[in-house]
C-alpha cells in the first residue's frame, strides 16, 4: 500500500458531523493523505453539532502534509476522475439523499461523483448511514450499494465493549472505517470481542 494514494472524505447532511471530524483526525494522525469534500448541507449540520469551527478545522488540517480540501460544488476537483489514484472513499455522515444518488449513479456534485468514481473502477467505498427508522426505499438503496461491493456501515455501539461516552462510539465506527477500507488489517486489540468472562 502506497501512503502517496489519499483517502478521499465525503460529508454530507446528515447528523453525525463528529463522525467526519474524527475520520479526519484518525486518518492523518497515521500518515494517510486525506482528500476532503463536504456538501452545503454538511456545513450547516457542522455548525450545529461541532464546538470548532469548520473554518478552524480547515485551517489545523491543512498545517498536515498530504491535506486537501474541495468544496462539493468544485467538479473539477482531481477526485472526479478514474485517473486519480486513491485507496478509497468513506461517505460519513453519510444522508439518505447521497445513498439515493449514488446507487442510482447521479453524480450531481463532488461527493457524489468520487462515490461513483471509486465505484467503476472498483476501489474500496464505505457509507457511514445516518437515519432511523430506515424505510423501504433506504433499505433498497443501500442494498443495491452493498450488491456493487460497498460497505455500508452504520455507526452502531459496540455494546459488548461496554462503551460509556459517544467519543467512545465515535472511535469504534472510524476503526471500522479504517479496517474496512484495508488500511489496517483488523481492529485494536481493546476493540475486539474477546467472548464472555463470565459464566452462564
Amino acid at each position: 500500500m502506497s501512503v502517496e494514494r489519499p483517502v478521499v472524505v465525503g460529508m454530507t447532511g446528515a447528523s453525525g458531523a463528529e463522525l467526519g471530524r474524527a475520520m479526519v483526525d484518525r486518518l492523518l494522525s497515521i500518515s494517510i493523505p486525506v482528500v476532503l469534500t463536504v456538501s452545503g448541507a454538511a456545513r450547516v449540520v457542522w455548525r450545529q453539532e461541532v464546538d470548532e469551527s469548520f473554518g478552524v478545522a480547515l485551517e489545523r488540517w491543512s498545517d498536515t502534509p498530504g491535506f486537501a480540501y474541495h468544496s462539493a460544488g468544485d467538479i473539477q476537483a482531481p477526485i472526479a476522475s478514474g485517473t486519480y489514484p486513491t485507496l478509497g472513499m468513506v461517505i460519513v455522515p453519510c444522508s439518505m439523499a447521497t445513498i439515493a444518488a449514488v446507487s442510482h449513479g447521479l453524480s450531481d456534485n463532488l461527493v457524489r461523483r468520487a462515490a461513483d468514481v471509486c465505484i467503476k473502477e472498483r476501489r474500496p467505498l464505505v457509507v457511514v448511514p445516518r437515519e432511523s427508522p430506515l424505510s423501504v426505499i433506504h433499505l433498497d438503496n443501500m442494498a443495491s450499494l452493498a450488491r456493487l461491493g460497498v460497505t455500508v456501515l452504520p455507526p452502531e455501539p459496540a455494546f459488548y465493549l461496554s462503551q460509556s461516552t459517544v467519543d467512545d462510539v465515535i472511535a469504534f465506527v472510524v476503526e471500522r472505517v479504517v479496517v474496512a477500507l484495508g488500511i489496517e488489517p483488523k481492529l485494536p486489540g481493546d476493540m475486539r470481542y474477546q467472548g464472555s468472562t463470565t459464566d452462564p
